[in-house]
């Protein structure tokens, strides 16, 4: 297994117990699985994020025979050897393609993943404890994604991001598919922290920045949880991370998910 090295290397320092003294630390979330080590938007990703007791975030598109398939770009060309609009093509065009080789010749003929598929794997891992972030992309999809989610069991475990932290719309119809299901408010900045926790049909704040000690209160006072993206986590921040993890954020996306959950497990 190509990254079987990988795993045994990392995984006794991730998954020994914490001590109850300590606070909880944020969950992990590898941005498309783990962009350094297998490429992105495939259950070989996937699957080494939850071997190594990591979340993921993955991306939600449509083809144009209507059923969900995982892939970020409009276009295939930058992750598969195919060309053209992914809403262009049926499932069965977008399944011949090759979406590994490009990351590297031993992935070759890793397929672009449905979202059944994606969440099947996610319920085959019930003793994580992991986050796992959905990013809605295409118009329409969030009702029928809540659906498969509740078919695997494993709607509890997912956060819905993408379009959803930004369009009430898309929020609304995630509540109907399911109250239970879990919407991100974006906050781009402190001055969009007040509307952001208190945005109904909200449960988590997405930040874009690091919270303050002030800020993570209110979030606990309104029964949400916080979640850490965008540039100041993304790259190997370490110094952002420790910060995000004094004040109590819950979960941080990084494209360097295997280094955060490292620098998480030292002592200060």
């Amino acid at each position: 297994m190509f990254l079987l090295a990988l795993v045994l290397a990392v995984l006794f320092v991730l998954v020994v117990p914490v001590s109850a003294a300590e606070p909880p630390r944020p969950l992990v979330v590898g941005h498309r699985g783990l962009l350094h080590h297998a490429p992105e938007n495939t259950l070989a990703g996937f699957r080494a994020c939850l071997e190594l007791h990591i979340g993921f975030e993955f991306d939600v598109a449509r083809s144009r025979d209507g059923q969900l398939v995982c892939i970020h770009d409009e276009d295939l060309k930058r992750t598969t050897n195919g060309a053209g609009k992914v809403a262009e093509r049926t499932l069965a065009d977008l399944r011949r393609l090759d979406a590994g080789r490009w990351f590297d010749p031993k992935f070759a003929g890793e397929p672009i993943p449905t979202v059944d598929e994606v969440l099947k794997l996610v319920a085959e891992y019930k003793a994580r404890d992991v986050l796992i972030a959905v990013d809605l992309k295409a118009d329409g999809v969030a009702a029928d994604v809540v659906r498969l989610a509740e078919t695997h069991a494993v709607l509890p475990r997912l956060l819905f991001i993408g379009t959803t932290i930004e369009q009430p719309a898309v929020r609304d119809a995630l509540k109907r598919a399911s109250r239970k299901a879990q919407a991100a408010v974006v906050a781009n900045k402190p001055e969009e922290f007040a509307a952001a926790v208190d945005t109904a049909n909200g449960d988590w704040v997405y930040f874009r920045y690091v919270p303050s000690t002030d800020e993570m209160a209110k979030v606990r006072a309104a029964g949400r949880k916080a979640f850490l993206a965008g540039k100041t986590v993304a790259g190997l921040e370490p110094a952002n991370w420790k910060a995000a993890a004094r004040v109590g954020v819950d979960g941080i996306l990084t494209d360097y998910a295997v280094e955060l959950a490292a620098t998480l497990r030292k002592k200060e």
